[in-house]
């Protein structure tokens, strides 16, 4: 059976309105998924550390909970109990809040970091710090999972003979770890209690 003009122009239109609606799911789809993309998280909280009690603790053993996360280490001089009492200081000022919001000092130097050392280092700051230690393997798998660097650096005047280079932010992590944001190093306890209040 032949198909008249008519018939073949409608046939024609369909064609081009069904190509039309698949085109246009698939640009839903991809506005979609570049939607979520956009509001995931750059990368998330993954650690399975000790903690100065002895515990053995991971990222989502604080599900629910915002998560205050400092690389450091028990002998630095300056940098370290600057920013642990920065965090003291924004627990205090937020109050019954601070349930919500879990401090953590991950350290960079295991050698001399252990959970004895942790356990007389970290209370001196706040009692809700918890200081997390590993091996070198742990601590340096950790590190590859935050955008973070440290090194050993040789100094004969320091305890041990050596001290460390880290980075100093402090980082903000979400109920479901992933991160949200960082200030750093100097950063007023105002400027990150205000910062905190805005989020949680």
């Amino acid at each position: 059976m032949r198909l008249s003009g008519l018939q073949k122009v409608l046939w024609v239109l369909a064609g081009v309105a069904a190509f039309v609606f698949i085109w246009l799911l698939l640009w839903l789809d991809y506005r979609a998924d570049l939607a979520r993309a956009e509001n995931e998280p750059p990368f998330f909280a993954d650690f399975e550390l000790t903690d100065h009690r002895g515990m053995v603790q991971t990222a989502e053993d604080f599900e629910g909970r915002w998560m205050l996360v400092f690389f450091g280490f028990t002998n630095c001089p300056d940098v370290c109990p600057t920013t642990l009492s920065e965090v003291a200081a924004v627990m205090e000022g937020l109050g019954d809040e601070a349930a919500m919001v879990q401090p953590i000092f991950i350290t960079v130097d295991p050698e001399r970091d252990t959970p004895t050392a942790l356990a007389e280092y970290v209370p001196l700051f706040d009692a809700g710090i918890i200081g997390l230690t590993g091996t070198p393997e742990q601590i340096a798998a950790t590190s590859e999972t935050f955008p973070i660097f440290f090194e050993r650096i040789e100094q004969a005047t320091a305890p041990g003979g050596y001290t460390m280079g880290h980075t100093s932010h402090l980082f903000l992590f979400d109920t479901q770890a992933g991160f949200a944001d960082s200030w750093p190093y100097g950063t007023p306890a105002e400027e990150i209690l205000a910062d905190l209040r805005e989020r949680i």
